[in-house]
């Protein structure tokens, strides 16, 4: 697992779903601190956090962790 590329990824589309850091941080119930340290890279979102944030993120878990968004997927949803 590439965590720049995951922390990019969950920045990219945290912003697409016109959230800040602070937003996210809350839907979670965690700190906004901890949001900025997966966007850097840091770190990674706890095992027990991963679900909540991909429905909050429209992703699948699959996608959070390759840190990109499955283009089949995005087939499947504009079908």
């Amino acid at each position: 697992m590439n965590q720049l590329k995951i922390g990019k990824f969950i920045s990219e589309q945290r912003k697409k779903q016109g959230l800040t850091q602070v937003q996210l941080a809350e839907k979670l119930f965690i700190t906004d601190r901890a949001v900025s340290k997966w966007e850097r890279g840091l770190s990674l979102p706890d095992a027990d956090k991963m679900l909540d944030l991909c429905n909050i993120l429209d992703i699948n878990v699959n996608e959070l962790l390759i840190g990109e968004e499955n283009m089949k997927d995005e087939k499947k949803k504009t079908d």
